[in-house]
């Protein structure tokens, strides 16, 4: 008899281990997933990355200055579909910001890739995302780290 409550008693104990990290699991499945408000540079870069994890590149497309240089949407997409690391592969940490008076910002980046498979590791690479106000006021990217960002967007220095 005293077997059998220290047995049900295991069982009950793994039954609420379970339980508790289904509800851990769900919980976090929602985490950072929605769009903030764009009156910031950090919460310009933000959305774009959430944009492109969500696969939405109109949206996405939207945030980037429109200056010279600027992809157009079939490549910028095309860059996107045909990436090996993706940006679904990434996620980012906004560490601050800071604006310049001559309508400029930077957002201290730090991109992180978990690696899948048994001997893997966490990937950290701190950057930063350069933003411009446009003439209506709002914030617009002109770079961005790896792999949110195309090597020749923005700059002519490399087309010979």
């Amino acid at each position: 008899m005293k077997k059998d409550r220290f047995l049900i008693g295991i069982l009950v104990g793994i039954g609420v281990l379970i339980t508790a990290a289904l509800v851990v699991f769900f919980v976090r499945q929602g985490d950072g997933q929605t769009y903030v408000g764009e009156n910031t540079p950090d919460d310009v870069v933000h959305n774009f990355v959430l944009a492109l994890q969500k696969g939405d590149f109109q949206k996405a497309y939207g945030y980037l200055a429109d200056e010279e240089d600027k992809p157009a949407f079939g490549d910028f997409r095309s860059f996107f579909s045909t990436e090996y690391n993706g940006p679904k592969d990434y996620g980012i940490q906004i560490t601050g910001w800071d604006e310049d008076l001559d309508n400029s910002a930077w957002v201290d980046v730090t991109t992180v890739q978990i690696s899948p498979g048994p001997f893997s590791g966490v990937s950290r690479n701190n950057s930063v995302a350069h933003l411009v106000k446009n003439e209506k006021g709002e914030w617009k990217i002109t770079s961005m780290p790896y792999p949110f960002w195309g090597w020749d967007w923005y700059n002519d220095a490399y087309r010979p």
